[in-house]
C-alpha cells in the first residue's frame, strides 16, 4: 500500500508498526525450514516482480529481505514508526477524523486508515491441562526459541499442518526422540521445490516480460486451474488430486500402519491443502512417533495421552496455529456514533469486498475477512484491494467528498450472496477448520477465482457508498 501510494504521488502517510523493524509474517516466523507454500515468482508483487529467486519456494530469510529491499527503494522507512502497536481506533464524527492510540499513549490523526494487520499474526496455543507444570522450555512454532540447543533432546511437537511439516523434518535428526501429535491428518501434495540455475536468473532479470509471463503462468496454472476446481467440488479435479495425494503418501510411507493414520478422513481441499516432499520421510526415521491418540493433559514430564502413555519430553512445541477469526484484535476500533467494531461482527466478521464496514467511515481494510484463499497467491488479492482503495481516494478527491461510508443493504446483499456461494464450497463440509466460526459460518476464505475478485474490485463505485 505505501508503495502505491508513493507511486500515485501521495506522501502524506504514516505506516504503524508494533515491531521494532518491519518484515511482519516473515519477520515472525523464523523456525527451522520456515517457507511459502505459493511458487516464489507469484509471491512477488506485479509492480516489484523479483527476478533473481533462488529457488521455487523461497525460505523465510530470502522473503524477508525481499519485501525489506523493497520498503528501502521505495522510500518507505521515513514513513514507519515502528514500536508503535494501535490499541486503539477511534472516528471522530464532527471532525470527520479517525484517532489512533498506540500502546505507549502516542497518537495519530488521520483522514484515512488502512488496516493491514494480516489474518494469522496472533498464535494460538491451546490451554491444554497442566501446561504451566511442564518442567522444560515450550514454545510457540511462530514465536520459535532459538536459544534452546535440540540436539538430544526428547521434543513433542503439538500440532501437525502447515508449519509443522515444513520445520519437523528440520529438527528430526537433531532430536533424540520426537513424539508428534496429531489431531487430524493433511491432504499432502509433492512440492516439487528446486534450485534457479544462475543462467534462469539471468534470464528473467534481461527480460522483464518474460519474468513476468512466468509469474502470470504460474498464477493461472498453480492457482486457477489446478486448486480453485478443488474449492468449487469439481468432481474429477478432487478425484485426481486425492489420487495423486494418496499416490505420494504411498511412495513415502512403507509402514501399513503409519500410512493409515495419515490418511485424511474429509474431502482433500477441505482443510489447507500442503505442498511438502519430506515430511513423510521424516514421519519414517526410527526416533520420531506419531500419535494420535489424543491429549489428556501435560505434565512436568511429558505429555500424557488419552489412552493413559507418558511420552517424554525435553521441549514441548506448539504447532497449532493462529487466532484466524478475531480480526483486527486486540485493537478496539469505533466508528459513527461510538459503534464498536466488535458489536458490529457480534456474528462474524464481514466486509464489503472485504474492504470497508458500515458505520466506519474512510476505514479500509487489506486481507480483510473473506479474502483468503486455498488455492493462490495472497499478493494478487492485496493488489486488487490497494487498487480499489487507491480509486476511492482519487474519486473522492475529483469530486470533493470527504466521507464514504459503504451503505448498509449494500454490505448486506453482498455478504448474504457470498455467504450462499460459501455454503457449496469444500469448506463447508467439514465441522470445523481455521478457515469458519464455531457455528459453521465461513469469514476467511473467498470462494472464487482471482479472476473474478479482481474483475469486483477494478473499480471503486462510489454510489455503493453514503458520501
Amino acid at each position: 500500500m505505501g508503495m502505491r501510494l508513493r507511486q500515485e504521488g501521495i506522501d502524506d502517510f504514516v505506516i504503524l508498526e508494533k515491531a521494532a523493524t518491519l518484515g511482519g509474517t516473515w519477520r515472525d516466523n523464523t523456525y527451522p525450514g520456515a517457507s511459502c507454500d505459493a511458487p516464489s515468482f507469484l509471491y512477488s508483487f506485479s509492480f516489484a516482480q523479483k527476478t533473481d529467486w533462488s529457488r521455487r519456494f523461497a525460505w523465510q530469510s530470502e522473503l524477508l529481505a525481499y519485501s525489506t529491499e523493497l520498503a528501502i527503494k521505495h522510500g518507505l522507512l521515513p514513513h514507519c514508526r515502528f514500536n508503535s502497536e494501535v490499541t486503539r481506533v477511534a472516528y471522530d464524527d464532527a471532525a470527520n477524523t479517525w484517532t489512533l492510540t498506540c500502546q505507549d499513549g502516542s497518537q495519530v490523526v488521520a483522514d484515512f486508515v488502512i488496516a493491514g494487520v494480516g489474518q494469522l499474526n496472533r498464535p494460538s496455543t491451546p490451554d491444554l491441562p497442566g501446561r504451566a507444570t511442564f518442567a522444560g522450555a515450550q514454545f510457540h512454532s511462530a514465536q520459535w526459541d532459538h536459544s534452546i540447543d535440540l540436539g538430544g533432546k526428547r521434543i513433542a511437537v503439538i500440532g501437525n499442518a502447515a508449519s509443522a511439516v515444513q520445520f519437523v523434518p528440520q529438527i528430526a535428526p537433531l532430536a533424540a526422540e520426537l513424539t508428534i501429535f496429531q489431531r487430524s491428518a493433511n491432504w499432502l501434495l509433492p512440492r516439487k521445490d528446486r534450485l534457479y540455475a544462475p543462467r534462469t536468473q539471468r534470464l528473467l532479470t534481461r527480460f522483464p516480460a518474460l519474468a513476468k509471463l512466468y509469474h502470470d503462468m504460474q498464477w493461472f496454472v498453480f492457482g486457477e486451474m489446478q486448486l480453485t476446481p478443488l474449492m468449487k467440488q469439481v468432481k474429477p479435479v478432487q478425484a485426481i488430486a486425492r489420487w495423486k495425494s494418496l499416490r505420494h503418501l504411498k511412495r513415502q510411507v512403507r509402514d501399513p500402519a503409519l500410512r493409515a493414520k495419515l490418511v485424511p478422513d474429509y474431502p482433500i481441499g477441505a482443510k489447507r491443502v500442503l505442498f511438502n516432499d519430506d515430511y513423510y520421510p521424516a514421519l519414517a526415521r526410527p526416533n520420531v512417533r506419531l500419535v494420535t491418540d489424543g491429549i489428556e493433559r501435560i505434565e512436568p514430564d511429558g505429555v500424557r495421552s488419552r489412552t493413559g502413555e507418558l511420552h517424554a519430553a525435553d521441549v514441548l512445541i506448539y504447532a497449532t496455529g493462529f487466532k484466524s477469526t478475531d480480526f483486527l484484535a486486540p485493537m478496539t476500533i469505533t466508528g459513527r456514533g461510538g459503534e464498536d467494531l466488535r458489536d458490529e461482527w457480534r456474528t462474524g466478521a464481514r466486509a464489503y469486498l472485504g474492504v470497508t464496514v458500515t458505520g466506519f467511515p474512510n476505514f479500509f481494510m487489506l486481507y480483510g475477512p473473506n479474502t483468503n484463499l486455498g488455492h493462490n497467491s495472497i499478493l494478487v488479492m492485496i493488489e486488487a484491494q490497494v487498487g480499489y482503495i487507491l480509486d476511492a481516494l482519487a474519486k473522492m478527491r475529483a469530486r470533493g467528498v470527504k466521507r464514504i461510508d459503504v451503505k448498509r443493504d449494500v454490505l448486506e446483499a453482498y455478504n448474504r450472496t457470498l455467504q450462499q456461494e460459501l455454503s457449496k464450497s469444500v469448506w463447508s463440509t467439514i465441522g470445523s477448520s481455521w478457515y469458519k466460526l464455531a457455528d459453521g459460518t465461513i469469514t476467511n476464505n473467498w470462494p472464487h477465482s482471482t479472476i473474478r475478485y479482481q474483475r469486483l474490485l477494478r473499480e471503486a463505485k462510489l454510489e455503493d457508498y453514503e458520501t
